[in-house]
């Protein structure tokens, strides 16, 4: 077996091409810089033909710090392996191929300590901006790319104490057009399942708009009168499986009581589970398949916020996000005011859709 070292070839260098053009590297940076004017045509033809002969690739990183400039953008994220996160960066990709920007993209794995680890090596490569997604990143960890001279745009979340554009659903409304959806339906329990909340903005809001629409469809003149639909929030926390099991156990209790209220266990679907979010949604229909087999849905509904693809085949009414557009415009105004653009913080908030499939029809 030979041993023999591969040989690599030298990549040719601005000296490289000034040697084979016969003059200085300052005219080959006005060549490579646009500057055509101050070069003669015949200088120019030979530049050009010791630039195809040695194959010369500039240095874009390095002509982009030169000039103050480098194109690359960082976009922190809280968790890739959530669908939505996928969807989003399709959109991001996109508007940054149309604009000349190169995402530099971050996974924090839901870890707050390594946003933070993250956000400041995204300083060190000098991004000229940051889109941020993140789970429990704070205002003092966004200063150095929020309020010290690098933008910043936040996608679906909001940071206390923190002054950005943000671009995301309008959570309100989406939240409001799915309850009033179960509410229309007929089903008298709903439970709101929603991932711990206390550090993530989107969630707060989902969470605090499920309470107002039930607390305003039981009062006097209120669309469900006195004595409407009950509602209720679980918190399910994916990253704790004790904790899990624990809200698991909780709910399926809750189902068992409401099978056995006053015989009205042969009304199919009078529960309803409204997941937050994808994730969610996955492991409740994981678990109540698992507990009560392939016709679960005979017994309870399920409506979750997001439109993965296998809710299209089980038949789960969801609310879709408009990610693509989320992704694509939080590169937008990213650009605008990498470009310079001076406005007060703007949040674009963009609506759901809802989609009904056979889970939550009586």
């Amino acid at each position: 077996m030979s041993t023999t070292p591969v040989a690599i070839p030298r990549r040719a260098t601005i000296t490289d091409v000034a040697r084979e053009a016969g003059t200085g590297k300052t005219s080959i940076s006005r060549y490579l810089n646009g500057e055509m004017s101050v070069l003669s045509p015949e200088l120019r033809a030979r530049i050009e033909a010791a630039i195809e002969r040695l194959d010369y690739q500039p240095n874009q990183m390095a002509r982009g710090l030169k000039r103050g400039r480098n194109r690359l953008i960082g976009m922190l994220l809280a968790d890739l392996t959530n669908p939505y996160t996928v969807e989003v960066l399709q959109g991001v990709e996109a508007a940054c191929h149309a604009l000349g920007l190169m995402p530099l993209i971050c996974h924090a794995a839901n870890e707050v300590e390594m946003e933070r680890r993250y956000l400041q090596l995204l300083t060190t490569y000098r991004v000229e901006g940051v889109i941020v997604n993140a789970l429990g990143v704070r205002e003092e960890t966004l200063r150095p790319v929020g309020g010290g001279g690098i933008p910043a745009v936040l996608v679906d979340r909001m940071v206390d104490g923190l002054v950005a554009d943000m671009v995301g659903l309008d959570n309100r409304a989406a939240v409001e057009l799915g309850t009033r959806h179960l509410l229309d339906n007929g089903f008298d329990e709903i439970w709101f399942v929603v991932q711990p909340f206390e550090q993530v903005s989107s969630r707060q809001l989902r969470e605090a708009a499920f309470r107002e629409v039930m607390s305003g469809q039981q009062a006097p003149g209120g669309k469900g009168g006195k004595g409407g639909a009950r509602g209720h929030t679980l918190v399910l926390n994916l990253a704790d499986p004790a904790a899990l099991e624990r809200s698991l156990a909780e709910l399926d209790h809750a189902l068992d009581a409401a099978a056995s209220d006053g015989g009205r266990a042969c009304k199919p679907g009078r529960v309803a589970l409204f997941a937050a979010n994808a994730p969610v949604a996955l492991r409740l229909a994981l678990h109540l398949k698992a507990r009560y087999g392939a016709d679960w849905q005979a017994r309870v509904a399920l409506l979750s916020i997001d439109d993965p693809e296998w809710a299209e085949l089980t038949g789960i009414t969801t609310i879709r996000q408009p990610t693509y557009e989320i992704g694509y415009r939080a590169v937008e105004f990213l650009h605008e005011r990498i470009e310079g653009v001076q406005t007060t913080a703007r949040d674009c908030l963009l609506p759901g859709e809802l989609i009904v499939r056979a889970s939550t029809l009586r």
